[in-house]
């Protein structure tokens, strides 16, 4: 049984991430003017004022009656904000604004769900041996469901009209000048995956348990591609060769009139970056993010291939001496010394700029600076078992159209770049903050 000092430490690290999260989530929405809460900045997501409920409705609906036996006081509002933003999605663009409930009656029921939910929860932290047994771990889904969402929205607001938000400063650092990058030869060896459920830190159900796997050798990029780089693939003609695309692929290309990275828009014959605030001239040593299609898609180009799960693992946390680490650095806990993470900046940093997080192998930027593309499938570990308090987490996405990605973006908070993490993204959604690097097996 826990001491009674460490239940009180237990208590004020969930109460304080609680908070800081909930903050979080708070200050991306005073970005937004409040009319275009209601517009929809991705065709592919439900209107912002959909997550402006929805974050309280997740915490409500998980604990109220669950943990702490509390009464809805807001049935329809509580199924309205309940329904995942992959299924709200998929009826868009059929709703209009006037479907969605006014801000107001939003915001008093935000309000209301903080109230009885902070009240209750002080009151059972106070308690560590009473009250649900998983409540613990139900806070702590909690806490990174809304921090999970709080990327979403962010490059929701990313792609949100300029004059549709409140103005901030544009990131346009200059560029320095790295040395080429090349490919690193990773030997054979064994890379750790997952985590078991009996530590002390939190782990999605995807993320259990913990298993290993031996990797034969490879070769991968010490640095993400870069604009630059994915602008010859541009220039060659990539997007117009049938043969680098699957069927599938070549298909959602077509369709949505797919000719370059979301994250480009052109003037004239000039190439530009859409920054969280404003445009600027293209930063050719940024990584690029782009969608799983066009990363396979400039990956046959080169003759490689994205890296599976595996490799990533084996090239991030292991060492040419057989061991692994908690980071692709060491042991030490993750600063900004060692990547663009943690919410420190909007945009991407030059690929390369933070020399003291390579990993053992001398693999640059394996966490922070954008999600990674794998091409493994997100599928359960070895002996998954859903979570009993929300067993279609992961589950639901088990489909083989949604690929794990690995590492962490700019607006990744520390706690999410623990080695076990999966993020994963559907392979045809070009908007979240991800790049890529090849192999060659």
């Amino acid at each position: 049984m826990a001491t009674v000092a460490t239940a009180v430490r237990i208590h004020d690290d969930i109460r304080e991430h609680w908070l800081e999260a909930r903050a979080q989530t708070d200050k991306l929405f005073g970005l937004a003017l409040p009319e275009s809460l209601y517009d929809r900045p991705i065709a592919a997501q439900p209107r912002l004022i959909f997550y402006l409920g929805h974050l309280d409705a997740f915490d409500w609906n998980l604990l109220a009656d669950r943990a702490f036996g509390l009464k809805s006081f807001h049935p329809s509002f509580d199924r309205l904000f309940t329904i995942s933003a992959a299924r709200a999605a998929e009826s868009v663009p059929n709703d209009r604004p006037s479907d969605w409930p006014k801000k107001q009656d939003v915001e008093g029921y935000v309000r209301r769900v903080r109230d009885e939910l902070d009240t209750a929860i002080d009151l059972a932290l106070s308690r560590p041996y009473e009250g649900h047994p998983q409540l613990a771990t139900m806070l702590e889904a909690a806490i990174e469901h809304r921090l999970i969402h709080s990327e979403t929205i962010t490059y929701m607001l990313h792609q949100l009209a300029y004059n549709r938000k409140v103005p901030g400063r544009i990131e346009a650092a200059p560029s320095p000048v790295r040395k080429k990058g090349c490919m690193m030869e990773i030997p054979a060896g064994t890379a750790t995956l997952g985590k078991n459920s009996s530590e002390e830190q939190f782990g999605w159900d995807n993320e259990l348990t913990e298993h290993r796997v031996e990797v034969p050798a490879f070769a991968m990029d010490t640095h993400d591609v870069t604009n630059g780089e994915f602008l010859l693939f541009m220039e060659a003609g990539g997007y117009q060769n049938r043969a680098l695309w699957s069927k599938a692929d070549w298909e959602w290309k077509e369709r949505s009139a797919i000719r370059h990275p979301q994250f480009w828009c052109a003037e004239g014959n000039l190439w530009l970056y859409r920054g969280m605030f404003g445009e600027i001239r293209l930063p050719l040593e940024w990584p690029v993010y782009v969608s799983h299609a066009e990363a396979s898609a400039y990956a046959r180009w080169l003759g490689r291939q994205l890296p599976t799960e595996t490799q990533f693992h084996r090239a991030a946390y292991g060492t040419p001496e057989g061991d692994e680490r908690n980071y692709p650095w060491g042991e030490s806990q993750p600063s900004a010394q060692h990547g663009n993470f943690n919410l420190r900046h909007w945009e991407p940093s030059a690929v390369g700029s933070h020399p003291a997080g390579a990993s053992a192998f001398g693999v640059h930027d394996l966490v922070g600076n954008g999600w990674e593309w794998t091409r493994t499938p997100l599928g359960p570990f070895p002996g998954f078992s859903p979570f009993s308090f929300r067993p279609s987490y992961s589950r639901s996405f088990f489909d083989g159209k949604h690929y794990v990605t690995k590492g962490g973006s700019p607006r990744t908070t520390g706690r999410m770049l623990r080695r076990s993490f999966r993020n994963w993204s559907q392979g045809h959604y070009p908007y979240a903050y991800t790049t890529f690097r090849c192999v060659l097996e």
